[in-house]
């Protein structure tokens, strides 16, 4: 049997090279941006404006202020790992069989989104010690862990839809806006250049969609910021949200203008430290 064309084709450890590559660009990314998140947080839950959050933070001190990495750290490495290695996984063995290139890759992204959804319980664990409603009830993310062990596997995924609803439709549009930016972009061989070009390439994007599917992430915070009991119908609570903050669309975007600079930022490193650890590693 022949092998597959030159131009699709590369050894199989290429793919666990585009998880490697993910995973440090994540790490880098959620280092420099976990306050900004925290900010963001305090307004999604209480619909305060950002310098009331700030407040909060400020009010409870530094030691309080990194409370709660440790979940996001090892979400979002692995989130985005899974990103890029399983859509890179599913879209290039489709496109070696001859499947259309634009549906190859939206396969690839809604699959790579759809898996990143089993890390859902460092998320759930990261809106409770977030919350200052919380602080005295667990003391770290081992103990949050155990204390929701009692109310069985579920409770880990509550909030599971909203989740869903975002990831995979924000993959497809992240891998497909991006190849078509990176098409239209000049390569500069200028080092700065080249760099600023990925940052706002990346950047730009993550505001883009942060914005638009930034209720989703409203519907799962107010959906998994209670422990036990029932299982809310989303619909039903973002309706309530809806109703809470004075029956106005724009109230559901409380902290948007916040979670615009943190994907700017966020997405902006993770693109650019992406292109640099894949540079050094291939």
């Amino acid at each position: 049997m022949s092998a597959p064309s030159s131009k699709y084709y590369r050894p199989t450890s290429f793919y666990w090279q585009e998880f490697i590559c993910g995973w440090g660009a994540a790490f880098i990314n959620v280092t420099v941006t976990y306050p900004i998140n925290k900010i963001i947080f305090r307004q999604m839950l209480y619909g305060i404006k950002t310098r009331s959050a700030f407040q909060q933070l400020k009010t409870e001190g530094i030691n309080f202020l990194y409370r709660g990495i440790l979940p996001p750290l090892c979400q979002k490495t692995l989130s985005v790992s899974i990103m890029f290695g399983i859509f890179e996984e599913v879209r290039r063995p489709l496109v070696e069989m001859n499947v259309n290139p634009h549906m190859a890759k939206v396969a690839g992204a809604l699959i790579s989104g759809t898996t990143e959804a089993i890390l859902m319980p460092f998320e759930r664990i990261q809106t409770l010690l977030s919350n200052a409603q919380y602080h005295t009830d667990f003391k770290n993310t081992a103990h949050a862990f155990k204390a929701l062990w009692p109310y069985g596997i579920r409770e880990y995924y509550r909030g599971l839809v909203p989740i869903l609803c975002r990831n995979g439709p924000s993959n497809v549009f992240f891998f497909v806006i991006r190849e078509e930016v990176q098409t239209v972009i000049p390569k500069y061989e200028n080092e700065f250049v080249r760099t600023s070009g990925e940052f706002f390439c990346g950047a730009l994007i993550g505001v883009f969609l942060s914005t638009m599917f930034y209720p989703f992430n409203v519907l799962k915070i107010a959906m998994q910021n209670k422990i036990g009991g029932e299982f809310d119908n989303p619909w039903k609570v973002l309706l309530k949200v809806y109703r809470e903050r004075g029956g106005k669309i724009r109230y559901l975007y409380h902290g948007a203008q916040m979670n615009c600079t943190r994907a700017f930022i966020s997405w902006g490193v993770i693109n650019t430290a992406y292109e640099h650890i894949k540079a050094f590693v291939l």
